[in-house]
């Protein structure tokens, strides 16, 4: 198992276009919160189930879950925190408690816990402290929030395997919380490598991940 890392080249031109996830939004983080409902969606014995991922900018979360066959719907947002109903703008002070995740609506006839767990460690660095490349802050810490006994033993497990395989260089600092409530982010951000693919932090930061994703999971997509 390999981190993913973005090259050093592709790292300077992101430092150029922007500073970090934050910085791209601006010219849209104005806009009225519609649509913006808080959703409490946990899992159940029947179909779907339901995983909550952070790992980072939940648009390069979205950006590679919604490849993977046997995933229904994947949904930007907000968990993890004190402030209820909170703004992107509010949860990008740091000062919320939420962190940036996707709610990952899926078929367990299709595709497993233990797969979107592969992905989920396969596709960010769970070494490094609120933090993942540029951006930043506690919004953007490592976190799996398990919504019953079965996906908290299957992470915790899965974790303390990785760690004592030597996979990272460093001890995994990912938390294993549990769930409470998701609020769905602002509208602009749902979809948003779908409809920004020509943007700067799309086009050096998100895409390169999706194109290894699509290669190390060939067999998982869509």
């Amino acid at each position: 198992m390999q981190k993913l890392n973005i090259q050093a080249t592709i790292i300077l031109v992101v430092a150029f276009f922007m500073n970090a996830c934050a910085n791209q939004a601006k010219s849209t983080e104005n806009q009225p919160k519609e649509n913006h409902i808080m959703t409490d969606t946990k899992s159940n014995n029947g179909l779907p189930d339901t995983a909550t991922f952070g790992a980072g900018c939940f648009w390069c979360v979205e950006a590679v879950f919604q490849e993977m066959k046997g995933v229904i719907k994947v949904t930007s947002g907000y968990s993890g925190g004190e402030v209820k109903n909170p703004s992107y703008k509010e949860v990008c002070t740091g000062l919320t408690g939420h962190a940036e995740v996707c709610q990952i609506v899926y078929n367990p006839n299709e595709i497993s816990f233990k797969e979107l767990l592969e992905a989920f460690w396969q596709t960010h660095d769970p070494t490094t402290i609120n933090r993942q490349g540029n951006d930043a802050g506690t919004q953007y810490r490592s976190v799996i929030f398990y919504h019953n006994e079965s996906q908290k033993k299957l992470a915790t497990k899965y974790k303390t395997e990785l760690d004592k395989s030597g996979a990272f260089a460093k001890p995994i600092v990912t938390a294993i919380d549990p769930f409470t409530i998701f609020y769905a982010a602002e509208d602009y951000h749902q979809n948003y490598y779908d409809q920004n693919g020509d943007a700067p932090y799309c086009q050096y930061v998100i895409k390169p991940k999706v194109e290894k994703f699509r290669k190390v999971f060939h067999d998982k997509l869509k």
